[in-house]
């Protein structure tokens, strides 16, 4: 390893003595030629500008300095209201553009929040979801067995004496043998479907 390589020295982390240093700023205090490293803000108006004064001066800056000097009480509150959120507008959360216009059929505005986010009328009507289960009577559940010869023939919980009857005639037609001139590769298919169609009418469905 060349120890003398120039590498080192793009490398290094402190300057050599011989290397030119940046002049500090001075203290821009009046009468003042110490160096002045320590910023101060100039004031309203002026953001993101800065004197450079030494510590002494700066700490004397500081404590006389007021960024509201001049300003109305009332300008100061509504500032630090608005320094609250960035200086940024806000909105009422409860505000809405469409609140207090008439729709164009000529009815009041909307007075509830299904009107602004249903355009399609989906839910304007629905009740809250407790209410609605007040409402709607709870359907017993089936058995097992009854829900498995329902599906077998092809319904739904849902069906009642009249809807299993002629379901399981349409059924009976379409797969007896005597509808597939004589064929009785539906047989086991039929066999299925009388069975669920007595197991519905043992339950009392049909």
């Amino acid at each position: 390893m060349d120890l003398n390589s120039p590498l080192f020295d793009r490398i290094r982390i402190k300057p050599s003595a011989d290397e030119p240093r940046k002049a500090e700023p001075t203290c821009e205090h009046p009468g003042c030629s110490a160096a002045g490293p320590h910023r101060a803000p100039k004031g309203r108006g002026r953001e993101g500008e800065y004197w450079r004064f030494c510590l002494d001066h700066v700490r004397e800056y500081n404590k006389r300095y007021n960024y509201f000097d001049g300003m109305a009480d009332d300008d100061v509150m509504a500032f630090q209201k608005d320094a609250s959120t960035g200086h940024r507008p806000t909105w009422n959360s409860a505000s809405n553009a469409a609140t207090g216009r008439r729709r164009k059929d000529g009815s009041p505005p909307p007075t509830n929040d299904f009107d602004y986010l249903d355009p399609f009328g989906v839910l304007r009507s629905a009740q809250p979801f407790h209410a609605r289960r007040a409402a709607e009577p709870e359907r017993p559940r089936r058995p097992a067995p009854v829900m498995r010869a329902l599906e077998t023939l092809g319904l739904d919980d849902n069906a009642d004496a009249a809807a299993i009857k002629a379901q399981y005639k349409t059924l009976v037609k379409r797969f007896h043998p005597d509808a597939h001139g004589g064929d009785r590769s539906f047989e086991d298919r039929l066999r299925e479907i009388i069975r669920a169609h007595d197991t519905l009418k043992a339950a009392g469905l049909c």
